[in-house]
């Protein structure tokens, strides 16, 4: 028979110790991985000046580690985001269409992270009503009902403005903010429901702003010029593609300062205020663009990091 040996407990203590140590010495390196593994998360938050159809709002995507990239889509559209200062940090301009119905709304988001994983957000949010007022033009009735010999013209230019305003630019070229394209007062706001010489038409898809014939007109933001032409109903234009789906479109121009191609900066000349096309007087007329929605210019005027 073996005979049994007594264990000191300052034995066991000890021995129970070294075990412990050795186990912490195999599991310490996996352990701290563990610890130092970024949060697997992506953060939504957004600027804007009322959640309301014809808005702009600036989406801000945010998370641990660097992205590499942001998709997803805002109020039921897809956007298209681009890098932020920080290299966790995106961000996406969206636009509320103007016939969104109040209620429930969201953006929701994928993102990739820099070694490669994927991360995803919603964020629930609540379009507001708003009511517009309906304004009553008397204007030529050939720019109400366009005579037969006009309707090819019609139709060739609203297919060009749908190719051009399109086409989506990968470039995000208004890193210096958004400014008004002349000082004159807004006389006609966005949104407002369009009776020409009693016949109801699309509501007001800008803002008509206040000015004599001759007054500079001048770049709201740095881009591309992709159109500077005369056309039917907006008279001498110029439309400014800003990237990423923005564009601005400068209407009734009576001089044209720009040529298809230009590069120009924020407060450079692009033409001036006019009366040509379907107006009442002259006035400047802009409307801005992000993706396929037409937003008031004004609210982009108001969101940090998008317009000063």
């Amino acid at each position: 028979t073996t005979p049994m040996v007594r264990l000191r407990p300052s034995w066991i203590a000890w021995g129970v110790a070294a075990l412990l140590a050795a186990a912490t010495m195999t599991a310490g390196p996996e352990a701290a991985r563990q610890r130092e593994v970024p949060s697997r998360r992506l953060t939504i938050s957004f600027s804007a000046r009322a959640l309301v159809p014809g808005e702009a709002v600036l989406l801000r995507f945010e998370s641990a580690v660097p992205l590499t990239s942001v998709r997803g889509t805002a109020f039921g559209q897809p956007f298209t985001a681009y890098a932020g200062g920080a290299a966790t940090t995106w961000h996406a301009l969206v636009g509320i269409y103007l016939a969104v119905r109040p209620g429930p709304a969201s953006v929701e988001a994928e993102a990739r992270q820099a070694d490669g994983a994927h991360v995803s957000a919603r964020l629930s949010l609540t379009v507001a009503a708003k009511q517009f007022a309906t304004r009553r033009l008397k204007v030529a009735p050939e720019f109400v009902t366009p005579p037969a010999a006009e309707q090819a013209r019609v139709e060739k230019e609203r297919l060009l403005l749908n190719r051009v305003l399109s086409a989506v630019s990968p470039r995000h070229l208004w890193g210096d903010g958004f400014g008004r394209p002349v000082d004159g007062e807004v006389i006609s706001v966005f949104g407002v429901r369009s009776v020409f010489n009693g016949e109801a038409r699309a509501p007001h898809r800008g803002i008509d702003f206040r000015g004599a014939t001759g007054t500079p007109v001048r770049a709201p933001a740095r881009g591309v010029a992709v159109l500077a032409e005369p056309l039917y109903f907006s008279g001498s234009t110029v439309i400014l593609d800003h990237g990423m789906g923005v564009f601005s479109m400068l209407a009734h121009l009576s001089r044209i300062d720009v040529k298809p191609g230009s590069l120009v900066l924020r407060g450079d000349l692009v033409g001036a205020v006019g009366a040509t096309g379907r107006v009442t007087g002259p006035h400047l007329h802009w409307t801005l663009r992000i993706g396929a929605a037409a937003v008031d210019p004004l609210s982009i005027l108001t969101i940090a990091g998008a317009g000063r």
